[in-house]
């Protein structure tokens, strides 16, 4: 399953090294927060070669990352990871939530409110006697 996940590049997390038995690996965190009308933060990973693509973005950048997610069991407990695979610079703001502009005021009335707001809705006279149920 890979998707795309467009945002703000929010912070770039201290790198990660150690020695496995292929070799030295690295990986690096940082944080998305998404363009949407209710924005949320999100914490990628990237792996060797795309860590230190990284470097190359600032705290605001407007990024997008091609993602895949992947879970795994450890005494009981699941873990997710959110893995950067590709990512680059997003075009024109990422295409996410355009806030609406504001509407427009609505029309003045030429006459005044207040004579209507001096005569009572219904009179008396006016009423029905009956009950309503």
């Amino acid at each position: 399953m890979a998707m795309e996940l467009v945002g703000k590049l929010v912070k770039v997390l201290p790198e990660q090294s150690g020695q496995g038995k292929n070799g030295t690996w690295t990986k690096q965190q940082f944080v998305l927060e998404t363009i949407d009308q209710f924005p949320k933060q999100v914490c990628l990973m990237a792996w060797g070669e795309k860590a230190a693509e990284l470097a190359q973005y600032a705290p605001g950048d407007t990024m997008k990352c091609a993602i895949s997610i992947e879970s795994r069991e450890y005494n009981d407990r699941w873990y997710t990871d959110v893995r950067a695979w590709r990512i680059e610079a997003a075009e024109g703001g990422g295409g996410g939530y355009e806030p609406q502009p504001a509407p427009a005021a609505a029309p003045r009335r030429s006459e005044p409110r207040a004579a209507a707001a001096d005569r009572p809705l219904t009179t008396f006279e006016e009423e029905d006697n009956g009950l309503p149920f």
